[in-house]
């Protein structure tokens, strides 16, 4: 079955500066970093995207956007270029990525959305590898031309093989593997290009001398049942050999409506960390008001505290919430929020750092 597929995966190639850099001529070239403020280096939060200028300096996604700023800090003092930090600017970001889908579904009938900068698109229709590939180059055409942008496609028979291609040769790349050339385009590649395998596992798997996926594949399925645990083993077993019958799915139903903020600085002013997370979760009831959802069961909140130990609290209800019930969600949500503030689940007052609020277990109904 998995043979019979030719799937690609497009990957928008550092999209959030990629667009501020279109929008402002005057930054093409230069290091920059979209995320929050660092505020001469003593901000909070991360970066959300570094350009290739600024990747040559360190900087990468999910850093903290402190360090983002030593490491420019330190590249001026070397006479490079200092790194603009630019904050999102989501509304310039979304109308793009819509565009690009729109792009894709001239070419495929079927599309999915992974994440605002990613997409994998079937194109089976076109019967042979060679078509498929004509089509992904006129597609990578087409958002240049269009978006004035540049993205990196992977070309496969299956949706995990697509998107370990797409990342070979970035950015602006192009990388098609044919079902016959997928162990040997496999085997020399580090484990941790497999999606799934994060640096937890790999650092178990290397100090078992296993740092490529060819030697992952000296193992046999039972042996990484008991390395792992037994559904994480199964599917690294699979992956390691290009194996994936996962079919594209449109119109993926959100699982849960959620967000998190990070204070300014670490805080147990109680009363002030309470008003901020009424806010919150009422900002968070009001992104559900705006879903096509009726009603959710389950409400997780997530503290960060100050040495960044990170705990989350979930409780589930037999009678769901509807859209009228804001005042139910932050009566419920401070109750779990409430022993995070005393002795009971934060013994030595930790200060906090971050909260969150999760809505989940939705009907449309």
């Amino acid at each position: 079955m998995t043979s019979k597929r030719i799937i690609g995966h497009l990957d928008m190639d550092a999209f959030f500066a990629s667009l501020e850099e279109r929008a402002t001529p005057r930054f093409a070239g230069k290091p920059i970093v979209v995320g929050s403020d660092p505020k001469n280096g003593h901000g909070r939060g991360v970066v959300s995207t570094a350009n290739y200028k600024a990747r040559e300096y360190g900087i990468h996604s999910a850093l903290p956007i402190s360090k983002a700023w030593q490491l420019s800090e330190q590249a001026v003092k070397q006479g490079r270029e200092g790194v603009i930090f630019l904050p999102s600017n989501f509304p310039m970001y979304e109308k793009s990525s819509q565009n690009i889908l729109n792009i894709i579904n001239e070419y495929s009938d079927f599309v999915e959305q992974g994440s605002i900068d990613e997409f994998y698109f079937d194109l089976t229709k076109y019967k042979t590898f060679k078509k498929a590939e004509s089509i992904c180059k006129e597609i990578k055409k087409e958002i240049k031309n269009r978006e004035k942008i540049t993205c990196s496609i992977g070309l496969a028979p299956n949706k995990l093989i697509s998107k370990i291609a797409a990342s070979i040769n970035k950015p602006d790349g192009f990388l098609a593997i044919s079902p016959k050339n997928i162990e040997a385009f496999l085997s020399p590649l580090l484990i941790r290009k497999i999606p799934g395998i994060g640096p937890k596992t790999a650092e178990i798997l290397n100090k078992l001398n296993i740092i490529t996926i060819k030697e992952l594949r000296s193992l046999t399925e039972e042996e990484l049942k008991q390395i792992l645990h037994s559904k994480t083993g199964r599917d690294i077993y699979l992956k390691a050999r290009g194996i994936d019958d996962s079919p594209i799915t449109e119109n993926r139903e959100a699982k849960s409506i959620g967000g998190q903020i990070t204070f300014e600085e670490n805080t147990f002013e109680i009363v002030s960390l309470v008003d901020k997370f009424l806010i919150h979760a009422n900002n968070i009831f009001e992104k559900f008001k705006d879903s096509e959802f009726a009603t959710f069961k389950s409400v997780t909140i997530t503290i960060r505290f100050s040495d960044f130990v990170t705990i989350s609290s979930t409780k589930n209800f037999k009678t769901p919430f509807c859209k009228n019930d804001d005042k139910k969600l932050k009566l419920e949500s401070l109750k779990l929020l409430l022993p995070f503030l005393d002795k009971r689940k934060n013994p030595q007052l930790k200060l906090i750092r971050l909260i969150g609020v999760r809505l989940e277990k939705f009907s449309r109904t």
